[in-house]
């Protein structure tokens, strides 16, 4: 073949194949930022999508659209025969449920997500306390885009570990595993704010109970390690803290995680029971009444004083998820990686963790103080 002819059937194949390419011009595309989902009436399935609309003088808007339907598909289709532009769903960073649809399960919705080639894998996850589309279709003084404002306040509280990470591939991860159950965070509307407030426990696909948010750092601390977190807490003094003035009785206390190192160990298969080992160096950011930090007796106190909290609130923890037979922690999988041929499925974790021990041991070192009252 001539090499002229050659490369002129090759510049048509790619012409032809450009022309195959379907584009979505921007500005005949609804662009979803969110999806919140909630049952709808005659057992059929309620979709709000926030959608943020760009015209050509790249002005937009954004709208909130509710439609009711028996699938996923049918309401993505019905949602794009009532609106001007075509709606695309490759940009959602949040996927949301009501608060009776998880309670209800959200097996279904896990599925359909992740079979869907269109759906990020590491967009959030959350529960909305009450109904997913009255917050998402109220409207907000400060708020313009109640998708993105979502998005940026569950991905800053991430950061900053005031949540757990809770993206779609570490929820299937935990959904799909015989030795792990799930959480969420939840949130709910508070006037013309969004804010967390609580900790969404599931058993299998149904969220069987709640934490307080302020858990979350017992949470984070019991399930991984990591470099940052803040925890404020109340000290109950026992007359062994160096504090200004005696006849208080208690210490008001603000720390901030700087590394913490979590290890879980299988010390008895048969029970089972667990150590669980968490230490961690801190620095103290405020204290009231103060203690002198020169005086390494008062820090060694303070320090013991800390453990003691620490260990008796990740017991709490740890026994409630007990009481709902939800490993959220993973102790499952350890016991799994750890027991040869344990043949574990999720239904038998679930009766063993109800019964389990576990030996919470802390260690807790004050690295540096910083400022106080």
């Amino acid at each position: 073949m001539p090499i002229a002819r050659f490369y002129l059937m090759l510049f048509l194949s790619l012409i032809f194949l450009i022309g195959c390419v379907r584009t979505n011009i921007l500005d005949k595309v609804g662009v979803t930022s969110l999806i919140g989902y909630d049952i709808g009436q005659e057992e059929k399935i309620a979709v709000t999508v926030v959608i943020r609309e760009i015209n050509p003088d790249f002005k937009s808007k954004v709208q909130v659209f509710t439609t009711e339907n028996n699938t996923l598909l049918g309401n993505k289709i019905k949602t794009n025969r009532e609106l001007s532009e075509q709606v695309s769903f490759g940009q959602t960073r949040v996927i949301t449920f009501g608060e009776d649809l998880a309670r209800e399960g959200l097996d279904y919705f896990i599925h359909s997500n992740l079979e869907n080639p269109n759906i990020n894998n590491n967009l959030y996850m959350a529960v909305i306390e009450g109904k997913a589309a009255d917050l998402l279709e109220n409207e907000y003084k400060d708020i313009e885009d109640i998708g993105q404002h979502i998005f940026r306040l569950i991905e800053q509280n991430n950061k900053q570990k005031f949540t757990t990470t809770t993206t779609l591939h570490i929820i299937a991860d935990d959904y799909y595993s015989n030795g792990k159950e799930m959480s969420m965070p939840i949130l709910k509307r508070d006037g013309d704010l969004v804010e967390f407030s609580a900790i969404g426990i599931f058993k299998g696909g149904k969220m069987v109970s709640t934490l307080p948010a302020k858990d979350n750092f017992f949470v984070n601390v019991i399930r991984e390690n990591f470099n940052m977190g803040v925890y404020e807490t109340v000290l109950q003094g026992d007359g062994n803290l160096n504090n200004r003035n005696s006849s208080l009785n208690e210490m008001r206390l603000t720390f901030d995680t700087i590394k913490s190192k979590r290890e879980i160990k299988l010390v008895d298969a048969s029970k089972p029971e667990f150590d669980l080992n968490i230490s961690m160096k801190s620095r103290v950011l405020e204290v009231s009444p103060d203690i002198n930090f020169w005086q390494r007796e008062s820090v060694a106190a303070l320090e013991k004083d800390i453990e003691k909290k620490l260990k008796n609130e990740i017991s709490r923890v740890i026994g409630h998820t007990q009481e709902v037979e939800s490993d959220i922690f993973g102790f499952g999988e350890k016991y799994r990686s750890t027991v040869r041929h344990s043949k574990l499925t999720k239904e038998k974790w679930q009766k063993k963790y109800k019964i389990m021990k576990v030996n919470v041991n802390i260690d807790f070192t004050i690295l540096r103080n910083g400022v106080f009252e």
